[in-house]
């Protein structure tokens, strides 16, 4: 007798997030010694970008360890075992090998060797993509627990000589778990991307990086704050009821000009651009790390995470934030 409907699977209600983990890596290069190389100084370099460091992986913190570590330590927040986890995404830009991607490995090292696992590439906005099909899959019930990495070494893709992105780029990663919950703890996502644009930030085949500043600042400071507050209002929340406003760490301007038109007054924002410069798909996870660590947001509270950058990619949501504090990293 034919089957004419599948099975109905048991999706959780909602996905919430349970912890997040940070890796900076030990070595932190101030501005001033980067500008000097361009005939720049320090103080230029913070007028026009906010950064006065950011770290760089030495070889021995490979994009996948530091991805692990701060699985690790996001695993050690949400207090779960490893052995709870049944998928693994990482987003990244960074990777130097196609093959095997990251998850798998990162899975391994934390002890979730048996979990599903794959890579994701949304560059800039990679987190809350991944972040996304987390929430998804948990709700669709293909998951119970997700573990979600961001994870970059952006110095191995910098031109050295090009001004522009060396002042901007940093090394780090950052993590979340994702868990089944009564009532949804993950907003919707907004996301999409203009690939008529795609070349405003590129690596060409065999080389470095190229972006465009200027063209780049526009579209982020005028196209931007229209899907943070579409994220919101799917969300079915206003932004006065933000606890804290974590934007992608690009530019400290961007980030102002970016809270301001969102109209969280009360919100804590994420400036963690200061000293880790912009660490691509890492960047949020490890704004959200310090933002608890350091009490600049409330444990519970109201977030609104915004991703961009390359694709040009785009993605917003809100979520709640876990209810336990992180250890400082």
């Amino acid at each position: 007798m034919a089957v004419n409907a599948l099975r109905r699977t048991t999706g959780a209600a909602g996905a919430q997030l349970v912890g997040v983990g940070a890796y900076r890596p030990d070595l932190a290069v101030d501005s001033a010694g980067i500008a000097d190389r361009f005939g720049r100084t320090g103080e230029w370099v913070r007028e026009r970008t906010g950064i006065v460091s950011r770290r760089f992986a030495d070889e021995s913190e490979s994009i996948e360890v530091m991805g692990a570590a701060a699985a690790s330590r996001a695993l050690d927040h949400s207090g779960l075992p490893a052995a709870d986890v049944d998928l693994v995404i990482v987003a990244t830009c960074s990777a130097r090998s196609p093959i095997p991607g990251l998850a798998a490995g990162i899975a391994d090292a934390v002890g979730a060797g048996r979990a599903a696992g794959f890579d994701l590439n949304a560059a800039c906005a990679g987190f809350c993509y991944a972040l996304g099909v987390a929430a998804d899959t948990v709700r669709a019930g293909s998951a119970r627990t997700v573990l979600v990495v961001g994870t970059e070494r952006m110095s191995a893709w910098v031109d050295p000589t090009d001004l522009g992105t060396s002042i901007i780029f940093g090394d780090g990663a950052g993590a979340a778990v994702v868990t089944a919950a009564d009532e949804p703890g993950i907003g919707p996502v907004v996301w999409g991307s203009d690939g008529s644009a795609a070349d405003l930030i590129h690596i060409p085949d065999g080389g470095l990086m190229h972006m465009a500043g200027q063209s780049v600042f526009r579209w982020a400071t005028t196209e931007i704050h229209p899907i943070a507050l579409q994220a919101c209002e799917r969300a079915g929340i206003r932004p006065a009821d933000l606890s804290a406003i974590v934007p992608h760490q690009a530019n400290l301007r961007i980030i102002n000009a970016l809270a301001a038109k969102i109209g969280a007054p009360d919100a804590a924002v994420a400036r963690d651009v200061v000293d880790a410069g912009n660490t691509s798909a890492a960047s949020i996870p490890m704004a959200i790390d310090r933002m608890l660590a350091e009490g600049q947001a409330d444990p519970g509270g109201l977030a609104l995470l915004v991703g961009f950058g390359a694709g040009l990619t785009y993605a917003a949501q809100v979520v709640r934030l876990p209810l336990r504090v992180p250890a400082p990293v």
